[in-house]
Formats: structure tokens, C-alpha cells, sequence
């Protein structure tokens, strides 16, 4: 057995920005060389950013990848840290010939191995994932080689993210070499509840590697995924040995105890397991144990509880695409219900009470709780606020231009809209929409009114989720958030009925059932894509079921127009369920 520390660097890169990218890589492995590390481990894709999208289409951004690891290489020399071995994530090229179905250029989702300012070696994902959020089959092709190094007497395979989470592959060709360490490089995005799939998941491919595992998570927003680190290491039993915080970058160092090897430097090809062949690469970067030295204790971060990760996820997802997109501000109107207030909670718990800004406007239908509600959410949280009635605003449009009904309930809602993109323009603040999932299921909005904005925070999170994300909040904080404020939203926001407020003595339940029964029929017809059929023998009530599947087909339409936002279930609108607009298709009993 040998000892080995490694250096597990959870962190946040910007999708683009190789030079601060590369600038960070330097700073964090000066980090891991301080502490004694033998092996620092980034994430995947971590010079270029992750998920790049069509940017890997473009050769000219390949080329400056490529470029950025070579250049990165050297630097790590320049500045003393050459003798720690780094594994970096990046986008390369297969050199194989253009067709027909390939993408553009042949880009690869590849890591690499630097030392003594070389690029040691490069490797590719293997599995490329098609499901969910991931269209990866449009963008890379896959590599067929899997490295296995010798560090100090342990030989030390790696394999990109998806690899482990498909059967066969390099896990498989892991376990027929040999190897003592299996490292991944991840960019893993957050949704609720994954940190035990993961867990549960790496100490399944630990034991059939039969090494321990380190897997190394990405943190930050990117548009619409958040990633949340999580990163960890189990031993070959599948115990989990060590775990870095979730939602904040981290430095996680691990003394582990690993099997030597004296097998020959070889290039030896094995059955992958899923009708391939992966092709093992060994070769020694030193071949001597290190001297014994006393390990430090691992660190065991507790996981956050479920709404506690959430509401963590939502002010991760809105501070970063906030600071990446170079905004300095936000806006929001201000309602005095729920959803505005959460909403605003998130902003400041993200960006700082300072740099946020509320509009309350009140209409003839508003009551004196709600804008009295607003004004208590003002004060609790120091937010500059400002107050433009739109009586006479909407009065104008009706002078010239007759509306009744629904029209002119939308017209309010318009009105609102475009005082705060009117803002926006005139002040450079970025508009947060303030619509939930059920809503925004149900059709429950206004194109161009309450769906305005930039960037829509809870756009995933079902009404239900909403309250008990406001009550977490009111009991909880954490020295994460900007804002240091107890209770920051108004009991009455969270215990009074919700209402839109655009008609006389309006209520939601005057449109839509009960949150409660509303948000669990839309949990098995949107998440888990139930029919018709299959929800009645769920237990819901036909009529209903009728009724609700309606309202979501037709408002396919209006979710294409609607702000990205930050996905927390499952299956979000927009990357994860995509459905045609136009379609005839009915679901039937």
C-alpha cells in the first residue's frame, strides 16, 4: 500500500472565459501544491466551461481550448507547480475525416494530464448522454481510450462524468486492468435529491472498479443548470470516506491508502461491456512511493436537507448568471404575494439587499393587505422600492381601445410589464419574472405582462414548493447569502389566499383547483409523463385530469417565450420537456 493525497478542486468556471478559467486553474493547484497534495483533480470541461452548447461547432473556439491547456501547461511550470500532476477538463478533436451525422470539427469532451509543463496525455468521455438536459450526440464524438498512470507506485485511471453513470464502457476496462484509483472529473447539474443518487451511485462503480473513487463536481449557474459540487470519494467497499460542501467552491484534500502496481507500461485493448472496445493506455509518471507522513483528517461536509438545497440552488443560479452576464442590478415588481416575495428573497439572499430593486404598482383591484404586504417586505429587507400606480395608465390604453374581461385583466398585467422593462432599459437592471411552475404549467400568466423579464428564479418550483421554500427561509440562514436578515418575508404573504388581482375579489381557486391537488397531478403528468389513462388510475379525478391536461398542452406557447430559469426537478420546461407547439395530439381516458 502507498500513500497519496489528493486534491479534489470544486469550482466555478465561466462558459467562455478561458483566460480567467486558466487564471483560476493556476490558482487553485498553488492551493492544492500548499497543502501537500500529489494529484489535483478539476472538473470536466473546466477551461472551456460547461455545457458549451454550439460553441464546440465553432473550430476557432476548439482551437483556443487546445491552445488554453498548452499554454496552462506551461504556466503551471513558470510558476513552480509543474511537479504536481493536474487533471483538467477541456474541449479537443478527433482529427477524423467530416460526414454525414458527425458533428462539425469532431469535438471531443476531453481531460488531460499536465506535468513538468507538458500535456502528458489527453482522453475523452466515452458514453456521450442523450437524455434530459444533455444532447451530447450533437455535439462531440466519443473517445475509446481510458489512461491509467502511475503516480508514486498507484496506478490511477481516468474517466469523464457520464462514464460512470452508464454500465460497460471504461468503468468496465477500469476493473479488468487493475487499476488502484478511479478519478472522474464531473460537471454533474443539480436537481433535487441527487446527492444520494450520486453517493449511491459512485460507491456501486468504486466496488466494480474495485479502487476507490474521487469524483470531482463543478459548482455555479450556467442559464438554466445550477451545479452544486457535492464532490466526494469513497473507498473500494463503496464507504464514503470524504464530501465537499454543496453550492460553494471548495478545496476538498484526502489522504488515501492504495495499492501499489508493478505492472509494465502497456497499451492492452478490452471488451468495454456495451459492445465496444476501450483501448488502456499505462504509463509512469513516477514509479516510488512517497515517504509515510501523517494523513489529515478528511472532511465529511453534512448534505443540505431538500428545501434547504433548493432555496441554496435558487440564489447560487441567480448570483452567477447576475455576475457572469455583467448585470449590477435587478428589478421586480412587487405584488405583496408569495411569489414576488420569495422572489425577492432569492435576489438579496444573491446579490445583496443594495443592488436590488422592487416597483410596487397597485391597481384599482389591489388591496390595502397586499400593498401593505409589500411595503412590510421593503422594510424587513432594506431593498430600494419605489411605487407607480397604474390606474390612470391602464384608464389611457381603455380611452383608446375597447377591452373586456380576460383582455382587460391582461392589460394590467401588461401595463406592469412594460413599466419594468422601461426600468430595465433606463437603469440597466436585469428584470426577474416572478411566475412559479404551476402557474407557468396552467398557462396561469400573461405573455409580455408577468412573463417579462430576463430571468424568472422559481420558474421550476411548484406553488407548494414556494411556501415551504418562503417558511425555510424565514427560519433559516446560512453565510452564503448576502442578505443577513431574519424573517425576511411577511407572514401574511405566505398564510393569505393567492390572487392575481385583476378583477374584483379575484382568487386562483377561481381558475385553477387547489395547489395542493393541482401541484401532484402536474408532479405525474409533467414529471413523470403520465396519459390521460394512467393519471385517472393514479386516483385523480377525471374531470379534472380533462381539464388540467388541457390548460398545459395549449400553453406550450407561452413557456416558449418565457425567461430561462434555473431547473430544480426533474424535468423542467425548456432543456428537459420539449413538445411541439403545434400538435394535434389529445390525450384520451
Amino acid at each position: 500500500m502507498a500513500q497519496l493525497r489528493i486534491a479534489l478542486v470544486q469550482t466555478n468556471p465561466t462558459v467562455g472565459d478561458l483566460s480567467a478559467n486558466a487564471d483560476k486553474l493556476l490558482a487553485w493547484t498553488r492551493e492544492a501544491a500548499g497543502r501537500g497534495a500529489h494529484l489535483a483533480v478539476f472538473t470536466e470541461m473546466f477551461l472551456t466551461g460547461y455545457p458549451v452548447e454550439d460553441l464546440v461547432l465553432r473550430t476557432s473556439f476548439v482551437e483556443a481550448s487546445i491552445r488554453t491547456l498548452e499554454e496552462s501547461a506551461t504556466r503551471l511550470a513558470l510558476e513552480g507547480l509543474g511537479e504536481l500532476p493536474v487533471i483538467v477538463g477541456y474541449v479537443d478533436r478527433a482529427g477524423l475525416a467530416p460526414r454525414a451525422g458527425r458533428p462539425k470539427g469532431a469535438p471531443l469532451d476531453a481531460a488531460a494530464l499536465l506535468h513538468r509543463g507538458e500535456v502528458v496525455y489527453r482522453t475523452a468521455k466515452h458514453h456521450l448522454p442523450n437524455y434530459g438536459v444533455f444532447d451530447e450526440y450533437r455535439y462531440f464524438v466519443r473517445g475509446d481510450r481510458l489512461p491509467i498512470f502511475r503516480l508514486h507506485g498507484v496506478d490511477v485511471a481516468v474517466a469523464v462524468c457520464e462514464d460512470l453513470w452508464q454500465d460497460g464502457g471504461p468503468v468496465a476496462a477500469v476493473a479488468q486492468a487493475g487499476a488502484g484509483l478511479l478519478v472522474a472529473p464531473n460537471a454533474s447539474p443539480y436537481e433535487k435529491d441527487k446527492d444520494d443518487v450520486r453517493l449511491e451511485l459512485c460507491a456501486r462503480r468504486a466496488r466494480e472498479a474495485g479502487c476507490p473513487l474521487v469524483y470531482v463536481n463543478q459548482v455555479g449557474g450556467q442559464d438554466e443548470l445550477v451545479f452544486d459540487g457535492d464532490s466526494l470519494v469513497v473507498d473500494e467497499t463503496g464507504v464514503l470516506v470524504a464530501r465537499a460542501r454543496q453550492f460553494q467552491e471548495d478545496l476538498l484534500v484526502v489522504d488515501l491508502d492504495l495499492a501499489t502496481s508493478d505492472a509494465p507500461p502497456s497499451q492492452v485493448a478490452y471488451d468495454a461491456g456495451d459492445g465496444s472496445t476501450i483501448t488502456v493506455d499505462r504509463f509512469v509518471l513516477s514509479k516510488e512511493p512517497v515517504a509515510p507522513y501523517e494523513p489529515v483528517p478528511a472532511p465529511l461536509a453534512a448534505p443540505l436537507d431538500a428545501p434547504a438545497e433548493v432555496y441554496h440552488a435558487l440564489v447560487l443560479a441567480v448570483r452567477d448568471y447576475v455576475a457572469k452576464n455583467g448585470f449590477q442590478s435587478v428589478i421586480l415588481g412587487l405584488s405583496g404575494g408569495i411569489d414576488s416575495a420569495l422572489t425577492a428573497a432569492i435576489a438579496s439572499d444573491a446579490v445583496g439587499p443594495s443592488r436590488v430593486h422592487v416597483v410596487l404598482m397597485p391597481s384599482r383591484y389591489s388591496s390595502e393587505h397586499s400593498i401593505g404586504d409589500a411595503e412590510e417586505l421593503v422594510r424587513r429587507q432594506g431593498v430600494h422600492s419605489r411605487v407607480v400606480p397604474i390606474g390612470d395608465i391602464v384608464s389611457g390604453f381603455e380611452k383608446e381601445i375597447e377591452l373586456s374581461g380576460l383582455a382587460a385583466e391582461n392589460l394590467q398585467a401588461r401595463v406592469r410589464g412594460m413599466i419594468l422593462m422601461g426600468l430595465s432599459n433606463e437603469h440597466g437592471h436585469l428584470v426577474l419574472t416572478t411566475g412559479n411552475k404551476s402557474e407557468l404549467a396552467t398557462g396561469y400568466s400573461t405573455l409580455y405582462g408577468d412573463s417579462a423579464g430576463g430571468f424568472a428564479p422559481i420558474k421550476d418550483v411548484p406553488k407548494t414548493m414556494v411556501w415551504e421554500l418562503a417558511r425555510w427561509r424565514n427560519a433559516h440562514h446560512s453565510p452564503l447569502f448576502a442578505m443577513d436578515v431574519p424573517a425576511p418575508i411577511p407572514e401574511n404573504s405566505i398564510t393569505k389566499e393567492p390572487s392575481a388581482e385583476l378583477r374584483p375579489d379575484q382568487r386562483d381557486t377561481d381558475s385553477l383547483p387547489p395547489y395542493e391537488v393541482l401541484d401532484r397531478l402536474l408532479d405525474d403528468y409533467v414529471e413523470k409523463d403520465m396519459g390521460s389513462a394512467e393519471l385517472i388510475a393514479a386516483g385523480h379525478d377525471p374531470a379534472l385530469v380533462t381539464r388540467i391536461i388541457r390548460l398545459v398542452d395549449l400553453a406550450e406557447y407561452k413557456r416558449r417565450q418565457y425567461p430561462p430559469g434555473p431547473k430544480i426537478t426533474p424535468k423542467n420546461f425548456g432543456r428537459d420537456r420539449r413538445l411541439p407547439i403545434t400538435n394535434r395530439w389529445r390525450e384520451q381516458a
